[in-house]
């Protein structure tokens, strides 16, 4: 009898994780601290002010989903490289850090509705051609973020690229600046303020890649964390603030988001 208690113990003791899951949502309202990852090299989706402050689209974004649930704000900064590995690491709750879906990304982690859109794209100066089809970027040198959405995208749709991978996007437009690449790869906000800040260079979309909508996450199986980042979008859409907040950030309205 002994014997068998201890085995069906035994039993339950392994199977437990099975059953066990943590209410994310539960837990940050319980701490009353939500911790949110987000970019501050990309501008405008996040980076520091003149006074060192973190700001941007997506920071804002974070303090708003903070106010809304009632808890604190921590905020962590990512590169595009650890955006993913933040989250699944539980260093973090919740990643918003222009965060594009793909099907390889999300079988990782859970994807909100999207908030906002852009255009992603390859660029380059003066003296460097146009590309009608990505596929034609063929044995072209061109900077990325690793892990982004630019890089993945460019790696599935035009394999035979040289990709030169770098740890944030910092260092992608510096290695573009300084001639290391005569291409780089990103979405056409961050090219615009690039382009902005060196108009000698000419730069301009040499090959668009596709639309792509920004996403929060959180990790498999929060559902409750996620209906919640869902209804945050929701309202914020309802209230005409997402709106506002793209218009303040990106200088544009934003189209219908797929």
């Amino acid at each position: 009898m002994f014997k068998t208690k201890s085995l069906i113990a035994a039993a339950l003791v392994c199977v437990a994780p099975l059953f066990a899951h943590a209410d994310k949502l539960a837990d940050i309202k319980s701490k009353g601290v939500v911790r949110i990852a987000t970019t501050i090299d990309a501008p405008p989706w996040g980076f520091t002010d003149s006074a060192g402050k973190p700001t941007g689209l997506d920071v804002e974004l974070a303090e708003n989903v903070a106010k809304r649930l009632g808890v604190k704000l921590e905020l962590q900064q990512v590169t595009g490289a650890n955006r993913i590995p933040y989250l699944l690491s539980n260093k973090v709750d919740v990643v918003i850090a222009s965060l594009g879906s793909s099907p390889e990304r999300a079988k990782l982690v859970s994807f909100s509705k999207p908030y906002a859109a852009v255009f992603l794209g390859v660029y380059g100066g003066k003296g460097v051609p146009k590309f009608s089809k990505v596929a034609d970027l063929a044995g072209q040198t061109i900077a990325v973020p690793k892990g982004s959405t630019p890089d993945l995208s460019l790696t599935e749709m035009a394999p035979s690229a040289k990709l030169i991978r770098f740890e944030d996007t910092a260092s992608v437009i510096s290695a573009f600046l300084s001639g290391q690449a005569p291409m780089f790869a990103e979405n056409n906000f961050i090219a615009q303020k690039v382009a902005e800040d060196n108009p000698a260079k000419g730069i301009e979309m040499k090959s668009l890649i596709r639309i792509s909508p920004a996403f929060m996450a959180v990790q498999p199986g929060e559902t409750a964390l996620l209906a919640e980042m869902n209804k945050i979008i929701d309202a914020k859409v309802a209230d005409g603030s997402l709106a506002a907040l793209r218009l303040k950030w990106f200088k544009d309205e934003q189209k219908e988001l797929k």
